[in-house]
């Protein structure tokens, strides 16, 4: 199975899919999106730790997977979970893995 199969249509995946587990991040070591670091870690490249620098987190690396707006990392992180496009929620949870891809908490 690939990632695709994976997830449904707003990128929930087998890890995470409350209602409001519906962005997917772009992993800084390969480029690829990804709803979870689990999912990186199966699917991925393989890379593990490899943060996005705070220096480039005016990259577009999260997707909305209600409206499939990217927003900025630091968009995402100012977003007090909803998407600024669409205003559907984001999960807060969300940020206890945030050290995982922006080393932020």
């Amino acid at each position: 199975m690939d990632i695709k199969g994976a997830i449904d249509h707003e990128t929930r995946c087998e890890h995470y899919r409350s209602a409001n587990d519906r962005i997917a991040i772009k992993f800084y070591c390969c480029g690829e999106y990804f709803p979870c670091f689990k999912c990186h870690a199966r699917f991925g490249c393989g890379e593990e730790g490899v943060v996005w620098p705070r220096n480039k987190f005016h990259h577009k690396a999260v997707l909305c997977g209600q409206c499939h707006v990217t927003l900025s990392i630091n968009d995402y992180l100012a977003s007090g979970y909803s998407c600024p496009a669409c205003g559907e929620a984001f999960n807060p949870g969300c940020a206890l893995h945030s050290h995982l891809y922006f080393g932020t908490n």
